[in-house]
C-alpha cells in the first residue's frame, strides 16, 4: 500500500506542466502515511497550524528559527494564518505554499483556486495615521526597520546604507492586507525594499498601496494576481510583472504611482514598474460603478522620475481613454524625466489616439529594450526561470 501511493504521487509529477519543476515534489500535499517533508530540500523547516509534524505553528517564527549565512527553505502547509511576516536576513529564503494534487495545475486566471495558503494581517485597523505606512504590511522583506520605511512626499525615507535578503522566493502563497476597504487608505500588502524577491504564484490583496518595491530593491513577480483601488503598485525600485492578472476593486489615482528614484543613488539604473504579457481587469468584487465609466488610470507620478511601462498587456473597459492623469495639483508632470509607455496594448481599454501626450508608444525596436534582463541589467540569478505558466 506505501509504494504504491509513493508511485501514484511521483506518477502525478511527471505529468508537470506548469508550476515550479524545482519544488513541486516538496508542495504537493501527501498522503496521510507519507512524511510531508518527502520531495523537499535537506532542512526544510515544515510549518503548520494542525500537522504534529510540523516543527513550527506560525510562519514567523519559522523564519527566526533559521541560521543566519545559509541558504533556506521553508515549506507552509495548508491553512490561514494571521500574522505579519518580517524577513530580515541576507542569506536566500524560499517559501513554499502547500498545494493540493486535486487543484494545483489549475491556471491562476481572474481568480486563484490553487493556493492552500493564505497570510493575512488587519492591524492597520488600529495604527493607521500614527505610523509609517511600510507598517501595515503583511509582508516585508528587508534588512532593518528604517529601511522598510516609505517615508513621505516624493522622496520619501532616507537612503541606507545597506542591503537584505540577497534571494527571497515564494511559491503559491496568498497575502492579504484585511485592514483595507473602500474607506480605509494605505494598507500594503508587501514591503520588499533593499532585497531581491521573486514571487510564483501568489496573490496580493489590498486597496490602497498594494504592493511596494522600496528603495534598491529588485523585484519580479509572476503567474500571479493583484487586487486594488488606488496606486495599488508603488516604489521606488525596480519591478517587473509578467503574465499578471491585476483586478481593479475599485478606481482612485492610477494603477501604478511609481516614486523613480535619483540615479546618483545608484547610476544606470532602470527604476521603474514593467507589466508584461499581463491584464487589467474588473475584480469580481469590485465596487458597483468600477469598469462602468471608464475613470480607472494605468498610472500617476509620484515624482518627476516615475517610469512605467506596459507591454503586450490586455485592458479592460475600465480604463480612461486618456490612460495617465497628474499626480494633484501640487506635483506637476515633468515630461522630460517621467517616462510612460505602452506596447501592442489590446482590448476595450487599450486606446491609440485619446491617450496624453506625453505618452510613448513603442516600436518594435524600442520595445526589444524592455525585457527582464535589459531591465535589472543583468539576467538576475534571484529568478527561478523554470517556473512554467
Amino acid at each position: 500500500m506505501f509504494a504504491s501511493l509513493l508511485l501514484l504521487f511521483f506518477g502525478l509529477l511527471g505529468q508537470v506542466s506548469t508550476l515550479s519543476p524545482i519544488h513541486l515534489a516538496c508542495q504537493l500535499q501527501k498522503p496521510a502515511a507519507v512524511s510531508q517533508l518527502l520531495g523537499c530540500p535537506p532542512g526544510t523547516v515544515y510549518v503548520s497550524p494542525t500537522d504534529s509534524e510540523a516543527q513550527f505553528t506560525s510562519v514567523q517564527a519559522a523564519v527566526e528559527s533559521l541560521p543566519e549565512g545559509t541558504p533556506s527553505t521553508i515549506l507552509i502547509g495548508e491553512g490561514v494564518y494571521h500574522e505579519t511576516v518580517n524577513v530580515s536576513r541576507q542569506a536566500p529564503l524560499t517559501m513554499l505554499g502547500q498545494l493540493s494534487t486535486e487543484t494545483a495545475f489549475v491556471p491562476a486566471g481572474n481568480t486563484s483556486t490553487r493556493n492552500l495558503v493564505q497570510i493575512w494581517n488587519n492591524d492597520w485597523v488600529v495604527t493607521q495615521g500614527v505610523e509609517d505606512d511600510a507598517q501595515s504590511a503583511v509582508l516585508v522583506v528587508s534588512p532593518s526597520f528604517n529601511a522598510s520605511l516609505v517615508g513621505a512626499g516624493p522622496t520619501g525615507a532616507p537612503l541606507q546604507p545597506l542591503f537584505g535578503n540577497t534571494d527571497f522566493r515564494a511559491y503559491n502563497i496568498d497575502f492579504q492586507n484585511l485592514a483595507a476597504n473602500y474607506s480605509i487608505s494605505q494598507a500594503l500588502a508587501t514591503d520588499i525594499s533593499y532585497a531581491n524577491a521573486s514571487f510564483y504564484g501568489c496573490t496580493f490583496a489590498s486597496y490602497q498601496d498594494t504592493w511596494y518595491t522600496g528603495r534598491n530593491a529588485s523585484t519580479y513577480v509572476v503567474d500571479s494576481i493583484i487586487y486594488g483601488m488606488t496606486d495599488y503598485l508603488f516604489g521606488f525600485g525596480t519591478a517587473w510583472f509578467q503574465n499578471v492578472t491585476f483586478a481593479n476593486r475599485g478606481c482612485g489615482g492610477g494603477l501604478v504611482a511609481w516614486k523613480g528614484t535619483n540615479l546618483m543613488d545608484a547610476p544606470g539604473n532602470r527604476y521603474g514598474a514593467y507589466i508584461s504579457d499581463s491584464k487589467i481587469i474588473r475584480s469580481p468584487d469590485a465596487n458597483a460603478t468600477t469598469g462602468t465609466d471608464a475613470s480607472c488610470y494605468l498610472g500617476r507620478p509620484w515624482n518627476s522620475l516615475a517610469t512605467t511601462v506596459y507591454l503586450n498587456t490586455y485592458m479592460d473597459e475600465s480604463i480612461a481613454p486618456v490612460g495617465w492623469i497628474e499626480f494633484d495639483n501640487t506635483r506637476t508632470l515633468n515630461i522630460s524625466t517621467t517616462y510612460y509607455a505602452e506596447y501592442k496594448s489590446y482590448g476595450p481599454g487599450a486606446n491609440y489616439i485619446g491617450r496624453e501626450p506625453y505618452e510613448h508608444f513603442l516600436t518594435d525596436a524600442e520595445a526589444a529594450s524592455f525585457t527582464v534582463e535589459k531591465v535589472f541589467l543583468e539576467q538576475p540569478e534571484w529568478i527561478d526561470y523554470s517556473y512554467l505558466y
